[in-house]
């Protein structure tokens, strides 16, 4: 059932751009500008890793609240809280004076992210036809590099500049929210006059399998990418905005998520994608190789990353129709919880053993991710739904 009145491809631009927000500036920008902020702040490895790791646990919390306020609020509520919480975390980065402020700041960013997903699945089952909803979902999705390519091109012109830069990323972050307030009808979600499912389903277990590894190795990139092509490969501030940059624009191809499952099915292009992340890892191990090395590695973490989200995200909605929100906020729950405890993780492991030994073992925890499976391999997240919606 779908709303009529409603402009869909102004639902999935705005959807698009809280997506770039939330993801690409308020949770991703941190790793992009972390060497600086270190520098001024005087962080140490491990104090980067717990900052990094409150964000995703911030997430946890957002994405349950969410849960529980789409079907009592409506979409547009729970959407514009996720824009104003970006907003918020974004500008007290840029005026953070020390690791506690910072960690605050940063946790509240992250909360953004976990606030902004449930409503956006919630508002594609609502007002988009079924047909329409896996591209729907894998072009909403892909914002997240856009949102990472917005802060690589920033960084890249205002180098050192990191406080000022978060400050126009809360300017972002304002004008994002006020565009969902208008793009978004007001009202409560069409499920909420749906019972509360029940979380238990065949194949949930899997799924959790696959994002929380996927999620816990790809923190090694996330949280640490930028300072290991600082500390390890030499690379300036402008090479790793650079670096940045690429890992941002290849994510852009996660746009075409849906139409691959549909071709491919979803065990198939996510194992892809994760092939990708791993051998992104491991170019990075092996950077100083050859200069081109880490943008190549890079790039393909990039496009893995983002094609394995739309993916898990995908294969959530099959295991929940009736509650596209649930489909799509458990798997990305999972993956917070494993970048949560990732990031701290692969902090120690990297001040322990060092560059090389971490980011293989970072690759190795991937590889795992690729066991877990679709209990019946489907081949997209439209099958189901247009059954369901056939009964």
């Amino acid at each position: 059932m779908t709303r009529a009145g409603v402009s869909t491809a102004n639902l999935v631009a705005v959807s698009f751009a809280l997506t770039a927000l939330v993801y690409g500036l308020a949770r991703f920008a941190y790793g992009l500008l972390l060497p600086q902020i270190r520098a001024e702040l005087e962080l140490g490895t491990v104090a980067a890793g717990w900052i990094g790791s409150a964000a995703f646990a911030a997430y946890c919390g957002g994405v349950v609240v969410a849960f529980m306020t789409v079907p009592k609020c409506g979409v547009r509520a729970v959407a514009v809280a996720a824009g104003c919480c970006a907003t918020a975390g974004l500008g007290l980065v840029a005026v953070a004076g020390s690791a506690t402020t910072l960690g605050l700041a940063i946790a509240l960013a992250g909360i953004s992210t976990g606030l902004a997903s449930p409503p956006l699945a919630a508002a594609v089952g609502q007002f988009i036809p079924e047909a329409n909803r896996p591209r729907a979902n894998g072009a909403i999705n892909a914002g997240t590099a856009a949102g990472i390519v917005l802060s690589g091109i920033a960084a890249l012109a205002f180098a050192a500049a990191w406080r000022e830069l978060y400050l126009g990323f809360a300017v972002i972050g304002a004008a994002v929210t006020l565009w969902l307030w208008r793009a978004i009808p007001s009202g409560k979600s069409a499920d909420a006059s749906l019972t509360s499912p029940g979380i238990r389903r065949p194949g949930l277990i899997p799924l959790f399998g696959a994002a929380v590894l996927m999620g816990a190795s790809s923190t090694a990139i996330w949280t640490f990418g930028a300072d290991i092509l600082r500390e390890e490969m030499q690379f300036s501030d402008h090479r790793i905005a650079l670096a940045w940059l690429v890992l941002g624009a290849t994510g852009l191809v996660g746009v075409a998520t849906g139409a691959g499952t549909d071709r491919f099915g979803i065990t198939a292009f996510h194992r892809l994608a994760l092939i990708m992340m791993g051998l992104g890892l491991v170019g990075l191990a092996a950077g100083s190789w050859a200069p081109v090395l880490p943008f190549l590695a890079m790039g393909v973490f990039g496009a893995g990353y983002i094609i394995s989200c739309g993916a898990l995200l995908l294969w959530g909605i099959t295991l929940f129709p009736e509650r596209s929100d649930l489909g799509l906020g458990l798997p990305f729950l999972m993956i917070a919880v494993g970048q949560t405890i990732g990031a701290p993780l692969f902090a120690m492991l990297l001040e322990a053993a060092g560059t090389t030994a971490a980011l293989t073992g970072a690759a190795f925890v991937m590889a795992c991710a690729a066991i877990p499976t679709p209990r019946n391999a489907c081949k997209d997240a439209s099958i189901k739904s247009e059954q369901s919606g056939a009964k």
